[in-house]
């Protein structure tokens, strides 16, 4: 699986403020497919993956958002114990330290997508896919 571009961005923790941007994201077409949010110093830190990043980039410039657009490794592995214990471990024994981590769908397949935050993305992408291709070889 090749990299693929996560945004990240800092917006207030309060009730609407995800889904106002969830909506518009929507309303321009664009597909989420992979997302993670937390608390972070009195806000919260959203990262996403989408279909489209070209239109969520003007969809996030219209909201006046500022966010960050960063290189992460992405890999489908099978839904079974033991994927991610596989998918990590590889990395480790490349020496390559997972920053963050989360998982989204594929919408083709609904096959679980598994996103790597790191500071080599496209070596991690190449150890992924030799790890996701001997789990289901």
């Amino acid at each position: 699986m090749p990299t693929t571009r996560e945004f990240s961005l800092s917006m207030q923790d309060q009730p609407g403020a995800l889904g106002k941007i969830c909506q518009a994201l929507a309303d321009r077409g664009v597909n989420i497919l992979a997302f993670h949010s937390m608390p972070f110093e009195g806000k919260s830190l959203v990262r996403f993956v989408v279909d489209n990043p070209t239109t969520a980039k003007s969809v996030l410039d219209t909201q006046k958002l500022p966010y960050k657009e960063t290189e992460v490794a992405q890999a489908k592995f099978p839904n079974r114990p033991g994927e991610l214990a596989r998918a990590a471990s590889q990395l480790g024994q490349a020496n390559i330290n997972i920053d963050h981590a989360y998982c989204g769908l594929d919408p083709g397949t609904n096959t679980p997508l598994l996103i790597f935050g790191v500071a080599e993305a496209g070596r991690a992408a190449n150890i992924l896919d030799k790890t996701a291709a001997a789990a289901t070889g």
